[in-house]
């Protein structure tokens, strides 16, 4: 029997899922989550990185998104300094660092796929 089939769900910090995929995807899955994390393989990156690394990503989506990747424990959140401006880092805990063969995987799919079926473009018309 497959790993993922042992049980009807699975059940992770209070919250069930009906298979692995599932929670895979709740925890990396949507559009920013797995872009964060790729970005953070790099090492340690200040949130004025992040946005720069990711043009397209709004403000609050950024902050939500990495707020839900510390709550989940993929990453972590270091403040620098007790008063304004403050410096605070994000980088990947070994629970994120676990993902990274993942992203290294859907990378180098998504370029295959960009190569053969699609192009690279400096800019959106």
């Amino acid at each position: 029997m497959k790993t993922e089939c042992r049980s009807d769900y699975v059940k992770l910090s209070g919250e069930l899922y009906p298979c692995t995929v599932s929670l895979t995807m709740a925890l990396v899955g949507g559009k920013w989550k797995a872009v964060i994390l790729y970005h953070l393989m790099e090492g340690p990156k200040r949130y004025s990185e992040l946005s720069k690394q990711m043009k397209s990503i709004t403000e609050m989506t950024l902050s939500l998104q990495l707020k839900q990747l510390e709550k989940d424990g993929l990453l972590t959140r270091t403040v620098f300094g007790k008063k304004p401006p403050v410096k605070v880092l994000y980088q990947l805990t070994a629970f994120g660092k676990s993902f990274s063969p993942v992203l290294k995987a859907i990378t180098d799919w998504g370029n295959q796929v960009a190569t053969q079926r699609g192009e690279f473009v400096s800019q959106i018309d």
